[in-house]
């Protein structure tokens, strides 16, 4: 069922042979070819660009008015590759292993190295368009430190590292709008993949302004739509941010992989109350220049100024000596949980700790830190009201990414032939927990130097008959939309959708995020169907279907999200062990540390959709013949 289609031979070998053993498309013969790119982020827009510039004629889809407010540009802290820069003993195996590691063993070899491999032509490409890379004084780019890495590999602007990559991949796809190789759809939202002949062939989607109901055809279709952490209500996501793409793709023969991976960013700024509807990431790149600590005694509400440096607990270094603050995302994130869990936690409502600055300020000075993460302290100031110069900054763990996604092979297809899945709305390299600064490469690495060379191998060698959008799978999965969509309008129940996502978010909080047991699990399944059934019997939409409608477009893609919570939660009960962000109360070590199952559950989980059925779950078997699996130690 699943065949990765990863190539024989020596790892540092696989990708180069693969891309000399494709078949190409003549340049004359790519103006020809078609291709539908839904979501205009880092993966989207380098994709587009990179086939526009190819010969492609190239179909660009966006929620968004623009796609510089695609949710990449929210990214704060680096992009990493492995260019040594520093000379403290980078290079592209020790970016690899660290990966595989990081990843807790949960993720394909060749793809990891692949990954590593080509980190260092995105950083060349990048800077050869213009990206405001950090410069040291001399005029080279500068490197820092991110989480689960014992060298400098990080490359960064500021803290708007994804503003700037953005910016970056979104002008040369413009450039291709203006030599009309690309066609810019903004405002449209996806709601159905077109499959003819078994191969996907085109989408249904929905003008976000007029309510109309469009079909669009051609050659292969390529999602970039990210991930679906906003599952969870509250994460550090853009609102728009949706995992509808994917699921629709899903209900049409597209294995769903790994559905229970989901990252908790440490240092997110705390919940202030219940009128948010999103939270606010501080880059994980603060943690190389904070110390974060808790008062050593219990409910200790003092100002932190007043608390002596011996009275002060520094948990992370204490714990960890090898890595102390820089230890991976889901070891800082459950160590930050457990020590409030304890009572030790700070604020009002006990669920923070201290990001404390003051060493590195009476270290190096105030207008260092400002250089390096000036908008990143001027955020926290204007959210929280308080000085992070003055004050340490108050962190805790926050719903952020997903390293579950649409399952693809090494071509970066799914099981459906023609359907291609980038960034983060695929399973990803990441494994089990993505270490920081790992997500930006990705999307990058898939859109400019993965998918030229896997999409053409898949047109040269596949026979595409021409259509148009008026066959009838077209206007089938149209009229499937409509009715979907009328249903919804036609409930007119009491509860608007945020209400409904809000109880589904605190239910997976609650049960299916930093830690999980098989009594959570069960009890969040049984939540579930209730929600479903309020739901799909007291879902209150105001207006009509024929217009601007956002409380429509809420609700269609809470419906998934219930739906997708189902699927996380069968996932995570079937995975018995712990692995990365995937943390079972039942399996762990002495000291709280997960605690794998390598005999029986080394291999991605994918679940492929029946219907009113059950999903039916299959594996693909990881080997590991470079990274021995071992306990991940970061003390």
């Amino acid at each position: 069922m699943l065949k990765n289609n990863i190539p024989n031979g020596n790892i540092e070998d696989k990708w180069k042979d693969h891309v000399f053993a494709s078949r190409l498309v003549n340049p004359a013969n790519r103006k020809k070819f078609s291709v539908i790119v839904v979501g205009s982020g880092l993966a989207g827009a380098s994709a587009a660009s990179s086939l526009a510039e190819a010969g492609y004629h190239v179909s660009l889809f966006c929620l968004q008015d623009s796609p510089r407010r695609a949710h990449s540009i929210a990214a704060q802290g680096g992009i990493n590759a492995a260019k040594n820069y520093k000379n403290d003993g980078d290079s592209i195996y020790r970016f690899f292993y660290d990966t595989v590691k990081g990843g807790d063993y949960r993720a394909r070899e060749a793809g990891v190295y692949r990954l590593a491999e080509l980190s260092l032509k995105v950083i060349d490409h990048c800077v050869g368009i213009g990206v405001p890379f950090a410069r040291e004084y001399g005029g080279y780019l500068d490197n820092r430190s991110f989480g689960g890495t014992q060298v400098e590999r990080t490359f960064y602007a500021k803290g708007q590292t994804g503003q700037q990559l953005l910016l970056g991949a979104y002008q040369s796809a413009m450039r291709q709008v203006s030599e009309k190789n690309i066609v810019l759809h903004t405002r449209k939202e996806m709601l159905d993949l077109v499959l003819v002949e078994g191969k996907a062939r085109g989408i249904i989607v929905r003008d976000l302004l007029t309510g109309e109901i469009e079909s669009h055809s051609a050659d292969a279709v390529i999602l970039a739509t990210g991930g679906y952490a906003n599952m969870f209500y509250l994460s550090t996501n853009a609102k728009p941010s949706n995992g509808t793409a994917i699921w629709r793709a899903y209900k049409k023969g597209a294995a769903f992989a790994n559905p229970c991976f989901t990252q908790i960013h440490p240092t997110c700024i705390p919940i202030s109350g219940e009128h948010q509807s999103k939270l606010t990431l501080m880059s994980e790149s603060l943690r190389n220049d904070g110390r974060i600590w808790v008062p050593k005694n219990l409910n200790d509400k003092r100002n932190p100024a007043d608390i002596l440096e011996n009275e002060r607990d520094y948990f992370l270094e204490r714990c960890y000596p090898s890595f102390g603050n820089l230890v991976p995302r889901d070891v800082a994130a459950r160590s930050i949980k457990r020590i409030c869990d304890d009572g030790f936690g700070v604020g009002a409502s006990g669920l923070a700790v201290y990001l404390d600055f003051k060493d590195k300020i009476q270290k190096n000075g105030k207008d260092i830190l400002e250089e390096k993460y000036g908008n990143l302290f001027q955020m926290y100031e204007k959210i929280v009201g308080d000085n992070p110069f003055s004050n340490p900054m108050k962190i805790y763990p926050a719903v952020h990414y997903t390293m579950g996604g649409l399952w693809v092979d090494y071509d970066l297809m799914s099981t459906i032939p023609g359907l291609f899945v980038l960034g983060e709305a695929n399973f990803s390299e990441h494994g089990a927990n993505r270490l920081g600064a790992n997500a930006l490469l990705q999307g990058l690495v898939d859109g400019y130097f993965i998918i030229p060379v896997t999409l053409g191998n898949y047109l040269a060698q596949t026979n595409l008959k021409p259509i148009k959008n008026n066959l009838a799978e077209f206007q089938d999965a149209q009229n499937n939309v409509k009715n979907n969509t009328n249903k919804l309008i036609n409930i007119k129940g009491s509860k608007l959708a945020d209400e409904i996502h809000e109880k589904l978010g605190k239910v997976m909080w609650n049960s299916c995020a930093m830690a999980r047991s098989q009594e959570k699990l069960e009890h969040a399944l049984s939540e579930i169907k209730k929600i479903k059934d309020e739901f799909w019997n007291d879902l209150k939409l105001p207006q009509s279907t024929d217009t601007m409608n956002q409380e429509l477009e809420k609700a269609a893609r809470v419906g998934d999200y219930i739906e997708l919570a189902e699927l996380m939660c069968l996932d995570a009960l079937a995975r018995k062990e712990s692995c990365g962000s995937h943390f079972r109360e039942e399996y762990q070590t002495e000291n709280g540390e997960p605690k794998r199952n390598d005999k029986d559950f080394a291999h991605i989980a994918a679940w492929i959709y029946k219907g009113n059925a059950r999903p039916e779950r299959f594996i693909e078997d990881l080997s590991f013949e470079h990274c021995k699996p071992s306990q991940r130690d970061y003390r």
